[in-house]
């Protein structure tokens, strides 16, 4: 099957900035204070997380969720490990979905190269905040995307159209839309969720959405990722368990068993994702106390 030339430079420039920054990451082992092999659990959070990534459900806000319920890692730690662990899967489900699913070229570029702009400034931001404010970014990020996935159950976001295309203001809306998801996914919201109910609120097949947010997170998540992994504010380990388990998780999903009944999952997914939410958000409250005490 040939696919069309845009596609295939964008998949160039996707690939192009994993393997930059799989390499730094690689080289970080060096400094890196926790540069271990995963434990069984940390690849079995990947495995679990890319799975049902790959079939749309998401896969920050369950894993912010896990390593928050488990105390894994340090609260600001979590970002840029989500951010660097989930990248290798994430580009190959782009390699998967580009080459497989119907959308408009000009369409699916504009809105990953909008998203990974977004990601490259809005990593830039985080990378530097403090843990108070990462632990408060996350846990509203944890509400929205519980939220979200409560919605969904619920039939609340559209259905979708039928158009694989967009254009004048509709794209216009589409692209400054995902610059704004690009940076937000650096602080842990996820662009799965989001992406797919903007698109189907402006008419998008449903299905062409998996190649676009795929793509979308694809480019930017190594982009945002070098910048994590150069200042040091990922947790090595941990983010090796995520590609490792993610792999097998994403090929599993992608060529086996394709299509779950999500509608539990979904609701499993709210109960776990809202309680970590009011974890992260009582941290914050405790800190604040605890920094006010004379």
């Amino acid at each position: 099957m040939s696919v069309d030339p845009i596609k295939l430079g964008l998949l160039a420039a996707i690939m192009v900035a994993g393997v930059v920054m799989c390499v730094l990451w690689f080289r970080s082992r060096r400094t890196a204070p926790d540069a271990r092999l995963p434990s069984g659990g940390e690849v079995l959070v990947g495995f679990g997380t890319e799975f049902f990534d790959t079939l749309g459900i998401g896969s920050f806000a369950p894993t912010t969720a896990i390593y928050k319920l488990f105390q894994m890692l340090p609260d600001e730690l979590i970002p840029g490990t989500l951010i660097v662990g989930h990248t290798p899967g994430v580009l190959l489900q782009s390699l998967i979905f580009i080459t497989s699913v119907a959308v408009a070229p000009t369409l699916l570029a504009g809105m990953v190269i909008a998203a990974a702009v977004g990601a490259w400034f809005g990593a830039g931001i985080v990378a530097r905040l403090p843990r108070y404010a990462i632990q408060l970014g996350m846990g509203t990020a944890l509400l929205v995307a519980g939220t979200v996935f409560a919605a969904v159950n619920l039939g609340l976001i559209p259905g979708g159209g039928v158009a694989l295309n967009l254009g004048g203001w509709k794209l216009a809306v589409a692209l400054a839309a995902s610059l704004v998801l690009g940076a937000l996914m650096t602080v842990g919201i996820g662009m799965y969720a989001p992406t797919m109910i903007l698109l189907a609120l402006l008419g998008v097949h449903p299905l062409s959405a998996f190649p676009i947010m795929m793509g979308a997170c694809a480019l930017l998540q190594p982009v945002a990722g070098v910048r994590f992994v150069t200042r040091s504010r990922f947790a090595f380990g941990p983010s090796l368990g995520l590609t490792i388990g993610g792999l097998v998780g994403v090929l599993l999903a992608a060529f086996v068993v394709k299509e779950l009944p999500l509608a539990m999952l979904r609701w499993l997914v709210v109960v776990v994702v809202l309680y970590a939410a009011l974890a992260m958000l009582r941290s914050v409250a405790q800190s604040a106390t605890v920094s006010r005490r004379p």
